[in-house]
């Protein structure tokens, strides 16, 4: 009867390992705004051919630095912050790669001007509307689970929270600022012992750093297409009107855009700023052909069709898109 008993214990124990060994490892998880469904939504966005001027406005990265205790020590100082070039580099990655700005180098302005001299060229350093400052103000890793009689799981979570603000760089002022934040997680499970591991993966940092990129980037880009789409007037020859911006800024043959007078600007005594009063539409102007290579130097032919520009002085106009094609 002994025996009997031992060899039905032995038979239970070795059906339930076998059933805790076809157990399917858990597969890993993300954040809701994976790396994967970010590229996807940019190419989806990148794929439709642009209804609107999308007019490249000229920005820099200035200082993002690392705020929180992570990866800090006796031996770097302020000027070691690896973390903190680390999220200029992504945020740098990422606004080029929208497609609605022009980037131009801040950060390492230095090793551009020795390249410079090496080769005995002049450096044209262009102005830009907006200066971009911020810092990483949380991030973090921590790992939490469950377990049960037979059962256990383990989950790694890695978030990220960047602060960023929009400096006008014609005055200082502050226009706008805001956050971003990303997570990134995975999870494993066993039973039994058996099932997947969750060993330590460096990535998760990674990815969630770039979800607060993603996600801080895109509401300053919201905040900045609230302002008008304007252009200026290169050169008025005869009949022919140049303008800058062509293909790369979604310009096409046929466009109209609206001729105004730029504003007077005046000090305002209430807060010492200066203030440019609204201008009048004076001339209607049609695209006829587009020039130039590459978005530094581009520009469109344009033709009036109605209005006039008369005697003006290009400096004392601006062009704004009307909406018609």
């Amino acid at each position: 009867m002994k025996t009997f008993r031992l060899c039905l214990l032995l038979t239970a124990m070795a059906f339930v390992s076998g059933c805790a060994v076809q157990t399917p490892p858990i597969a890993q998880k993300e954040a809701p705004q994976s790396a994967q469904a970010q590229r996807e939504a940019q190419a989806a966005v990148k794929a439709q051919a642009p209804a609107t001027p999308t007019l490249k406005r000229k920005i820099a990265l200035g200082r993002v630095t690392n705020e929180t205790v992570y990866g800090r020590s006796l031996l770097r100082d302020q000027f070691n912050d690896p973390l903190g070039k680390q999220v200029t580099d992504m945020m740098s990655k990422a606004l080029t790669e929208s497609g609605a700005y022009l980037v131009f180098e801040r950060p390492d302005i230095g090793r551009v001007q020795s390249e410079s001299q090496l080769t005995g060229s002049k450096l044209n350093l262009i102005g830009v509307d907006t200066l971009i400052v911020g810092s990483l103000t949380e991030f973090g890793r921590k790992t939490v689970g469950q377990s049960g009689f037979v059962s256990a799981s383990k989950k790694q979570v890695a978030f990220a929270k960047i602060d960023i603000r929009l400096v006008d760089t014609s005055n200082g002022h502050v226009y706008f600022a805001t956050s971003g934040a990303g997570e990134a997680s995975n999870e494993a499970s066993s039973t039994f012992g058996f099932g997947s591991r969750a060993d330590y993966d460096g990535t998760l940092g990674d990815a969630a750093i770039s979800q607060a990129v993603g996600d801080a980037i895109s509401k300053m880009t919201m905040e900045i297409n609230t302002k008008p789409w304007q252009t200026y007037i290169l050169k008025a020859e005869g009949s022919r009107i140049f303008i800058g911006g062509g293909k790369s800024q979604g310009i096409k043959p046929g466009m109209t855009f609206s001729v105004l007078t730029a504003g007077e600007t005046i000090k305002s005594p209430q807060t010492g700023a200066n203030i440019t009063l609204p201008g009048q539409a004076i001339a209607t102007i049609r695209v006829d052909s587009l020039f130039g290579e590459g978005e530094l130097n581009e520009g469109s032919v344009a033709s009036v069709v109605s209005g006039s520009i008369g005697n003006k002085k290009i400096r004392d106009m601006v062009i704004r898109f009307d909406g018609a094609q």
